[in-house]
């Protein structure tokens, strides 16, 4: 056995509390993006999970190095494990009308459930592949689409898809996708947006040009060399501010998590559950973190959010009466 193992037991155990031991908590930050509170309400939660018996020939790696080891991992890319938080899309229109009030008292921005956008992921080119994941952008990727809420936390992802697929693409082949065409996540129906005006406008996503003028999506204006002093310019300013979350959570993640920012060395389905692990422990950590911690990474976020591109396999020829309904929000917006 090699030196480095057979002391495993002595040396890898207690990396964590010699990290602890330096008394700044910047240490443990730095090491594995988490306080150590964090480290260990985490820990509690998924201990009984990953925990492994002992053997005859060798004892299991304990529940806190496997943890600390995962962390690292998503930290830096340098190794790797997995772990499972859930997340689940709210289910009540109480629910999506909380997260609609978020952005309106935020961004000013009516009957928003959602931004959505895509990321790219760099993996290696998988083997006998083509160019199936190999995107616009010039190299081998899976996409991240996500839903996110007005405080950048992760409402929904669909992750995995081949690279050369674009956004609304990806949108397309997702599970919520058929969800959201039949009406079947309980957001609240359409109403006014004050008592003067005429249309019903329905609850709906903020998506870029990559995503279709749907009920439950709403796009820019595709107008070349919009004033931003008339309606449409103004509306797009508007959508583009109140779509900052989406592009601050992927600047987030990949800050905190840098496996995102590297190309991964691992096949496609691999690489996806790595990626959906740092978007549970995104939401983990927003919902548990002070605030003090979010500010700080917020300030070293360099957003990573995909350009707008050709859809494939989505219309994007609106009805007359979706085109209301955002000329309706422009002028409520003017």
């Amino acid at each position: 056995m090699r030196p480095i193992n057979a002391s495993r037991n002595e040396d890898g155990n207690v990396l964590f509390d010699i990290l602890a031991a330096e008394e700044v908590d910047k240490t443990i930050k730095s090491y594995i993006r988490m306080t150590e509170s964090d480290f260990y309400y985490l820990l509690s939660l998924i201990s009984h999970n990953v925990q492994r018996m002992d053997t005859v020939m060798r004892k299991a790696i304990t529940v806190k190095e496997r943890l600390a080891i995962t962390l690292r991992f998503l930290a830096t890319g340098d190794s790797f494990s997995s772990l499972h938080i859930l997340f689940h899309l709210p289910s009540t229109e109480e629910d999506w009308k909380n997260i609609s009030d978020g952005f309106e008292s935020k961004y000013g921005f009516p009957h928003v459930i959602g931004a959505i956008d895509g990321k790219h992921v760099a993996i290696r080119a998988p083997h006998n592949s083509g160019t199936d994941y190999f995107n616009y952008k010039g190299y081998f990727s899976i996409v991240l689409l996500a839903i996110v809420d007005s405080n950048c936390k992760f409402i929904y992802v669909d992750v995995g898809c081949k690279g050369r697929i674009s956004d609304g693409g990806v949108l397309r082949q997702s599970e919520i996708y058929n969800m959201l065409e039949r009406d079947e996540l309980n957001i609240p129906p359409p109403s006014k947006l004050s008592p003067h005006h005429t249309i019903a406008v329905p609850y709906m996503l903020l998506g870029d040009k990559a995503f279709p003028l749907k009920k439950y999506c709403l796009r820019p204006y595709s107008m070349r060399n919009t004033q931003s002093s008339s309606i449409e310019g103004n509306f797009n300013i508007h959508h583009s501010v109140a779509r900052l979350p989406v592009e601050s959570a992927f600047g987030q993640l990949s800050t905190r998590f840098r496996v995102l920012l590297t190309t991964m060395q691992l096949a496609p389905e691999i690489a996806t559950k790595i990626t959906l692990s740092c978007v549970y422990l995104h939401n983990f950590l927003k919902t548990i973190m002070s605030p003090d911690i979010i500010t700080s990474i917020s300030n070293d976020t360099n957003s990573n959010v995909i350009t707008s591109q050709q859809l494939s396999g989505i219309a994007n020829r609106s009805s007359g009466e979706l085109m209301a309904i955002r000329n309706c929000i422009a002028n409520y917006l003017y």
